[in-house]
């Protein structure tokens, strides 16, 4: 179903998707091993041709990131999770692509008083 929902976004979502740069790995490990080698081959092309755009870390980023870790402590949320609220509040973006409903229905960013969560 989560397969299903994500596949669903990619299709018909206009784009660009940014992808923060912390969370590649963490997709590349998780397409490769739930989906396989071919997938993960795809995520990289999609990165290589831009239809998927790596966002990185701004330096003033990495403070936020931490004060966020610590904010949210409780609920574990990590460095991972919290570069997607920096990115999303320097950015201002309003809507996050993740499955990862535990964290990201808690969080309070900045700039909106809660992300609207795709798919």
């Amino acid at each position: 179903m989560d397969h299903d929902a994500c596949l669903e976004l990619l299709l018909s979502h206009p784009g660009p998707l940014l992808v923060p740069e912390l969370v590649i790995t963490e997709v590349a490990y998780l397409v490769a091993t739930r989906l396989g080698v071919s997938a993960e081959v795809r995520f990289s092309g999609d990165l290589a041709t831009g239809t998927l755009i790596a966002e990185p870390v701004h330096a003033a980023d990495w403070q936020r990131i931490a004060a966020l870790v610590a904010r949210y402590r409780d609920l574990r949320l990590g460095t991972v999770d919290a570069s997607v609220v920096a990115a999303a509040e320097r950015l201002r973006i309003k809507t996050v692509a993740t499955l990862d409903r535990r964290h990201f229905s808690v969080v309070r960013p900045d700039h909106v008083r809660g992300l609207e969560l795709l798919p």
